[in-house]
């Protein structure tokens, strides 16, 4: 199984945008992230994320077997616990929180990961800097020890916290140490790109040398409605690094779907056996995830080696950014890091 566990919503796309350009990426299972960028939706306006987990949980419904939505909050707000779990109740499966003016160590942030831990919920955060002009100083890696006050969550930090990777991976080694099974430690990294391409290969390396494949997932970053050629070439790059680095197959499937169906806990099968390009995708099933618990109330195309532009790269070749932006959706063609072809390319922002 194949498990893209970080695509963002927009509030334009539909469930069936959303299904083809999965299934045109070869992905069995995609974790979906309730708008809060822009189109009306932002972090700082709770009543917009109410809005956008209304959204994402109408689009989800009916289709748990290939989606799983996750309410975006702000735990700053006070109503922020019964937001929360109200996008639960209405279907949704888990929590996305972006420090925006609130470090995770603040005491007014504490109740929302109470409730989160009560509901035994996973949680993704956006970890390392920005790129659109707002500070990450609110995102440091260490910063969500505090999470550990809070046994009962499953914390996934986005984008391997880059540039401060070597506190992502301390962060998620002390489960390690202490013997915690992959399948039960409170944290894992998330590898969808924030290391810009010449700290990629380096990055991966230690992670997986220092924690294991049971506490890397994979995650695109994409934003929605895009098509699945956007998602396969995110997947692709990843696989090119797979490549680079000599990884067994039972490490590729870890990595690119077992250690989030555990961070999900999707079903009691073994998770990674199998992809979307091993199975027919009239037959191919993702086990549904199981509702939380409600608290009382209280490897595909190679990564390009040279990060050189190419002086030869003709305006209509279909892989020149002018030719990338005629085929990308106009939000998703966001000022953001480098992208695995050089300088020349730019992807979408990460959160």
């Amino acid at each position: 199984m194949v498990i893209d566990a970080h695509l963002h919503c927009t509030g334009r796309e539909t469930a069936g945008d959303v299904l083809r350009a999965l299934d045109e990426a070869r992905i069995d299972h995609g974790v979906l992230l309730a708008p809060f960028l822009d189109n009306g939706y932002s972090l700082h306006d709770p009543g917009s994320l109410r809005r956008a987990n209304a959204h994402l949980a109408r689009l989800v419904k009916g289709h748990g077997d290939r989606l799983t939505g996750f309410a975006v909050v702000d735990p700053s707000d006070a109503r922020s616990s019964t937001d929360l779990m109200r996008a639960i109740d209405a279907g949704l499966r888990g929590c996305k929180m972006v420090p925006s003016g609130w470090y995770p160590y603040d005491d007014h942030v504490q109740p929302l990961f109470a409730t989160a831990a009560e509901a035994r919920l996973p949680l993704l955060f956006h970890s390392g800097i920005f790129i659109d002009g707002r500070s990450g100083r609110f995102c440091r890696p260490t910063f969500y020890e505090a999470l550990r006050d809070h046994p009962g969550v499953r914390v996934a930090l986005a984008h391997v916290g880059w540039p401060w990777t070597d506190e992502a991976i301390a962060v998620a080694l002390i489960d390690r140490i202490h013997g915690v099974p992959h399948d039960a430690a409170m944290f894992r990294l998330d590898i969808s790109f924030g290391p810009p391409p010449p700290f990629r290969r380096e990055v991966l390396k230690r992670a997986i040398e220092t924690l294991g494949a049971g506490s890397l997932q994979f995650g695109s970053d994409c934003f929605l409605p895009c098509s699945g050629a956007e998602i396969a070439e995110r997947r692709g790059w990843v696989e090119a690094l797979m490549d680079e680095l000599d990884w067994d197959a039972g490490t590729r499937a870890q990595v690119m779907g077992g250690t989030a169906a555990a961070w999900l806990q999707m079903g009691s099968g073994t998770p990674g056996t199998q992809s979307a390009s091993d199975a027919d995708s009239d037959s191919r099933q993702a086990p549904d995830t199981p509702p939380p618990v409600r608290p009382e109330p209280v490897e595909g195309q190679a990564l390009a080696r040279s990060l050189e532009p190419d002086s030869s790269v003709r305006a209509d070749d279909d892989s020149s950014p002018a030719a990338l932006s005629r085929h990308t959706p106009r939000h998703c063609r966001r000022r953001g890091w480098l992208v695995a072809g050089g300088p020349r390319r730019l992807g979408p922002i990460c959160c």
